[in-house]
């Protein structure tokens, strides 16, 4: 009797182990076969009949499947222990704020007249006098009402908004200026043809 026992144990262990064992949330053991594990559900044939229909299960409902070769998968695990297959987006930095209102300023801003009729006139006049209205133009920023932001709710970030709002400054000032610049060009090539037509 004594050399019947090694073989039954061993005989024992390999039914219990000829075959997958599912058990649920709820207490019920189901032996089976394990066809697939999904990313929400398991497939899986019933053992008693591996020739019949295949169920499917999600996995929300199962505790733990052990396999027939002795390994097991625990699905009731917090969700603090779970590795994420992607890491949530980091939100962007105020530099990376600030630079996104800087380079939709420069997409979305468009300075209008903002002072530049008026300094380029006077200075098709006099360049010295168009000085006047260049300088008290540039110094002023845009209006908020003139900025036109793409999106509402980044203009409420003040990195964002800073960003954006030295951009269009930036804009601004450098339309001024080439207005100025453009009415002295041709103040001088006026003064000279007639400095020429002289001689």
């Amino acid at each position: 009797m004594r050399k019947l026992l090694p073989l039954l144990f061993f005989l024992t262990s390999f039914i219990s182990y000829s075959q997958d064992l599912l058990t649920l949330k709820d207490g019920t053991d189901i032996e089976s076969k394990i066809l697939e594990v999904l990313l929400h559900d398991v497939k899986y044939k019933k053992f008693n009949n591996l020739n019949g229909p295949t169920f499917t299960i999600p996995k929300s409902s199962i505790l733990i499947i052990r396999y027939e070769n002795g390994t097991k998968d625990i699905f009731d695990i917090p969700i603090s222990q779970t590795v994420l297959a992607e890491p949530l987006p980091k939100p962007p930095t105020s530099s990376e704020l600030y630079q996104m209102g800087a380079t939709d300023a420069y997409s979305n801003y468009r300075a209008g007249n903002s002072g530049r009729g008026a300094t380029f006139f006077t200075s098709l006049i006099s360049p010295i006098i168009g000085l006047i209205p260049a300088i008290a133009c540039s110094s002023n920023s845009p209006r908020d009402g003139n900025l036109n932001f793409p999106n509402s709710e980044l203009k409420k970030n003040p990195s964002y908004y800073s960003g954006y709002k030295h951009k269009a400054t930036r804009i601004k000032k450098g339309q001024i200026w080439k207005n100025w610049g453009i009415a002295l060009g041709i103040n001088v090539t006026a003064i000279t043809l007639l400095v020429k037509g002289q001689y």
